[in-house]
């Protein structure tokens, strides 16, 4: 498959200090495993470097009031809550992650054939809701890339139907709050639960007109391969057959891996690149094409993460 590969060394940059999870070495431990021989489609991929992304396409899913503070709290480097620390770096890089998503979409509309894109992408976004910051997410990057989808994409444009699918440990209320109430955007999330941020219970369904369409898989601490794919093959594959997306939207968490410092699930590597695989065998069952992005949330074990990203990526480009 045509894959597409985003990323900027302006990612370096967003400092979030001394011991922090979420780090600047997460991005140099999955490009070294990329260029390594456990990746050897690594000149295969269509590497680019992402634009910024703009107010339009921002305002889309976040106030002018949290975009204002999140711009003044990078330019002082300050906080924007326990989690989430800034640097002058950082509202840079927040808008490049952003403009990735938008970018990755654009570009595999272009393609007149299957395609993919992967993100790798920081800060993360899954967490930050349309007025918030949190868990160490400025702006919501999944959301941002969907929003832009629904506004500028033709053929979704007549037919709005995408897909979001979470597998990152910690559930995405930031999405989820975003698309809630919209049938355009189904919103799928498996993860670990009760966990950080506390939301994501299975009886999470929609608001009003999105009732239905946001579908919550909660797994217990210890869960590991086998729950999480029977959750996949019971649930999630089913949810995707029936709702027939044109544009599929990966948030690539991988930190419900065994190795990961910050949860307690128990998933392998192998786990990602299965999931990869029942996804596009899914989207190719359907009647039409069927576009695949994939963003960079959270992975905090770098060996963990760049292995699983290796994975991930393999089966991108090898389906």
């Amino acid at each position: 498959m045509k894959t597409f590969f985003y990323t900027s060394p302006a990612f370096m940059d967003h400092d979030t200090g001394l011991g922090h999870a979420e780090r600047p070495g997460r991005l140099k431990a999955i490009l070294n495993a990329l260029r390594s021989e456990s990746f050897p489609y690594w000149e295969d991929l269509d590497r680019r470097a992402p634009h910024p992304a703009t107010d339009e396409q921002i305002l889309r899913i976040h106030t002018p009031g949290l975009v204002e503070r999140i711009r003044q709290a990078c330019a002082a480097g300050e906080p924007m809550d326990p989690d989430t620390p800034t640097c002058p770096a950082s509202w840079k890089a927040a808008l490049l992650a952003a403009g990735a998503g938008c970018d990755a979409v654009d570009a595999v509309f272009e393609e007149p054939a299957d395609a993919a894109a992967f993100c790798a992408v920081r800060p993360p976004g899954h967490h930050a809701e349309p007025d918030r910051s949190m868990g160490f997410c400025l702006l919501n990057n999944v959301a941002i890339a969907a929003s832009h989808a629904l506004n500028t994409v033709p053929v979704i444009r007549r037919d709005p139907r995408i897909f979001i699918l979470d597998w990152d440990v910690h559930h995405g209320n930031g999405t989820q709050a975003a698309f809630a109430a919209s049938r355009e955007v189904f919103y799928a999330s498996i993860h670990q639960f009760p966990f950080y941020p506390g939301s994501g219970d299975a009886s999470e369904r929609g608001l009003g007109e999105g009732q239905g369409f946001t579908l919550n898989c909660p797994q217990t601490a210890g869960y590991s391969d086998v729950e999480i794919l029977s959750d996949m093959n019971d649930q999630i594959l089913p949810a995707i057959r029936d709702y027939q997306p044109r544009l599929l939207l990966i948030s690539a968490g991988f930190d419900a891996h065994a190795a990961d410092p910050l949860a307690m699930l128990e998933l392998t590597s192998e786990c990602y690149a299965e999931m990869t695989r029942r996804v596009i065998l899914t989207l190719r069952e359907l009647s039409h094409p069927v576009k695949i992005v994939s963003m960079l949330e959270g992975g905090y074990s770098l060996s963990a993460l760049s292995e699983s990203v290796v994975l991930h990526l393999r089966e991108l480009m090898e389906e």
